[in-house]
């Protein structure tokens, strides 16, 4: 049946057994592997959305998933976050669907930043970074919705060179502003990028 192929799958059968360790990060990739070719076509000419429906359904009420932190949920949350993902990508509109890039090899090029290319550094407000990271996690942007804020958090002060560790602190402060919105940077972002829009529709039409 269609909608077990996932199911099915040598990462099912290790998560559904306490006791194995071994093998179990290469079936958690042969499985994200199983789920991009189903979901471009290349694993079954059948429609995706009920072996994904399916296996999210195992996958959230899994025994692993009440054991927190350990091996098994680990991999388990992982898995349920992916699957997750690629249903919300195939229930967008075709219009809106981004083409799903496939998994580079180590060969590949990555990207095209220069080797010697100065690293990112965050020289904002710190209080703007914290209302960017708690923006961030509230929308469940990142694996989706499953990354907890302090993950977001670590990774983001790691990417931007960031030394402070004080979020939470900072968004103490950040709930004692006093305004009607406390989100400053947030608000003055929002400001800016549509301030942006109209400045290039406006350069549009005078091009015209």
């Amino acid at each position: 049946m269609e909608h077990l192929i996932l199911t099915e799958t040598e990462f099912f059968r290790l998560i559904d057994n306490p006791d194995s360790r071994n093998g179990l990060s290469a079936a958690y990739n042969e499985f994200v592997a199983t789920v991009i070719s189903l979901c471009t076509g290349a694993a079954s000419p059948c429609h995706p959305l009920p072996a994904l429906s399916y296996a999210e359904t195992e996958l959230q009420y899994h025994k692993a998933l009440q054991d927190t932190g350990t091996h098994h949920s680990v991999y388990v949350r992982k898995a349920l976050a992916f699957v997750r993902k690629m249903l919300k990508h195939i229930s967008m509109p075709h219009s809106q669907v981004p083409p799903l890039s496939f998994i580079p090899s180590q060969d590949e090029k990555k990207d095209d930043i220069p080797a010697d290319a100065p690293p990112l550094r965050w020289t904002g407000k710190a209080s703007d970074l914290v209302e960017l990271i708690y923006g961030v996690s509230e929308m469940g942007c990142i694996n989706g919705g499953e990354a907890s804020l302090k993950e977001i958090a670590a990774y983001f002060y790691k990417v931007f060179g960031v030394q402070a560790k004080g979020c939470y602190n900072i968004f103490g402060d950040i709930k004692m502003r006093k305004s009607e919105s406390r989100t400053y940077f947030l608000d003055r972002a929002a400001e800016k990028v549509n301030r942006r829009m109209l400045l290039d529709e406006e350069r549009e039409r005078q091009r015209r």
